[in-house]
């Protein structure tokens, strides 16, 4: 006689005991995600270059939107899409750019807690979905116009799903997470190694996860295409990155086995340490790993977390998730300032605003720094470009495509006055032979009139250094 196996159709995490019918697990992470996220939403009325590249691609037509995704980025394609009916339906500026991503982190606050009280009971699923809620990096993309927030609801409802045995709605929620951002699919790693721990069939699993597989692979073969392009400023991990991900999870082994809760290890553990490890892992050879890009491994950690809070008495557990917020504060307060960000286009455009003149040639070094000014069209369209050759939309590319080295020479020699964006003091210099006779011609040519740096950027006024017996230069 075989031995008995389980039934392929039952839940791989039953419920602890008889479930309660109370919504407080979901709501009450949601409602504070939300307050979280509303907090302090324009930050300060700032806005970052990753964030400048969704705002000016949303806005473009969708012909040249879709032509664009063939060029480069397609792998935030379906998020632009998004973004471009949201600004379609409602252009509200700051707010309609990071609205999606706070309703998408509410969402899987709601998602954690209710996946810790599939695990532990509802009173894990309130503390795990709160804490969740209160980690700085939630906090931070959470106010953030990019795709993060959206791959996590993703990623965290289809593990709810998972842990449910739903497989068709798992395998459905998973795909669309991966076309958001393709790296969500490392969560099928975890996901693996979570049904070898618990030592359950794995079959009907392996069939949606093929399906997940399938149904990305049109986007990962476009999007490989375009990797030398889309990750070539990133470089291998540095020992920073490896402590933080080394001291996450240590942190999170120390939890498991505290806690000695084999289901809720079996989930959280793999989910917080697999996909980043894997993605750290392979970016020795191949430069892929940004902590955002696995964003959803927060999701173990906060179970883990919210586990270990109810295990404290009642009075305790509450007390110390206060003492955890006040604690946070500071780094909470941090995330809503222009100076989290790399740099702030916002103050960059009302930089060259108020220094420029109509008709000043503008010229920005390097050419990716196009970005700063492209969000801000009545301010580019004053400046005289002198080292574009195809706008963006025109080049289907995030920043236009440029002159020959030559040709920016010549344009140069012919303005007088010259608006430079410039990364700040101490940056690395890019090699390429245009960049090169930028800096050049500028220092054997002009004069420097004035230098303004604002956060991650500096505004320079250059004009044409006046010939013998001149008396013009930087006089007004």
């Amino acid at each position: 006689m075989n031995a008995p196996t389980r039934d392929l159709d039952r839940p791989l995490a039953p419920p602890r005991a008889p479930e309660r019918r109370t919504t407080a697990p979901v709501l009450v992470p949601a409602v504070l995600a939300t307050a979280l996220g509303l907090w302090g939403l324009t930050r300060q009325s700032s806005m970052w270059r990753d964030e400048s590249v969704t705002y000016q691609v949303a806005h473009r037509p969708l012909g040249q939107l879709l032509a664009l995704l063939g060029h480069i980025d397609a792998v935030h394609g379906l998020y632009y899409l998004l973004m471009h009916a949201v600004f379609a339906l409602w252009d509200g500026g700051l707010v309609a750019l990071r609205l999606p991503s706070v309703l998408a982190t509410a969402l899987a606050a709601a998602g954690v807690g209710a996946l810790g009280t599939r695990l532990a009971g509802p009173r894990t699923g309130v503390l795990a979905g709160v804490l969740f809620a209160l980690f700085p990096a939630t906090q931070q993309y959470a106010q953030e116009g990019r795709s993060y927030a959206l791959v996590t609801a993703g990623v965290v409802w289809a593990t709810y799903l998972f842990l449910r045995g739903r497989w068709v709605g798992y395998g459905m929620v998973l795909a669309v997470a991966c076309w958001v951002h393709e790296f969500a699919a490392l969560v099928l790693c975890a996901h693996a190694v979570t049904l070898r721990l618990l030592g359950v069939p794995w079959r009907r699993w392996a069939v949606a996860a093929a399906g997940v597989l399938m149904s990305v692979a049109p986007l990962a073969v476009v999007s490989a295409r375009q990797a030398d392009r889309q990750l070539g400023w990133l470089g291998r991990p540095s020992a920073a990155m490896w402590l933080a991900f080394l001291a996450v999870s240590a942190l999170g082994l120390l939890l498991s086995r505290v806690l000695a809760d084999r289901t809720v290890t079996a989930l959280a553990l793999p989910l917080l340490i697999v996909p980043p490890g894997l993605l750290i892992t392979a970016s020795l050879l191949k430069p892929w790993y940004v902590d955002r890009y696995v964003l959803y491994a927060l999701a173990g950690l906060a179970l883990l977390g919210g586990l270990a809070l109810d295990r404290l008495p009642a009075h305790l557990g509450r007390i110390a998730a206060c003492v955890l917020a006040v604690v946070l504060l500071p780094a909470s307060l941090s995330v809503r300032t222009p100076e989290s960000r790399k740099d702030d286009v916002v103050a960059v455009a009302d930089t060259v605003r108020k220094l420029s003149r109509p008709g000043d040639g503008v010229l920005f070094l390097p050419s990716r720094r196009r970005e700063w000014l492209l969000s801000y069209p009545t301010v580019y369209a004053r400046l005289d470009d002198l080292a574009l050759a195809r706008s963006p939309a025109a080049s289907h590319t995030l920043e236009g495509t440029e002159l020959p080295s030559a040709t920016i020479r010549s344009h140069l020699l012919a303005a007088s006055r010259v608006i430079a964006l410039t990364d700040p003091e101490g940056q690395p210099l890019d090699p390429f032979p245009q960049e090169s006779v930028k800096r050049r011609t500028l220092r054997e040519h002009f004069q420097e009139c004035e230098r303004v740096r604002v956060w991650g950027a500096q505004v320079v006024v250059y004009v044409r250094e006046p010939g013998p017996g001149s008396a013009e230069g930087c006089r007004d």
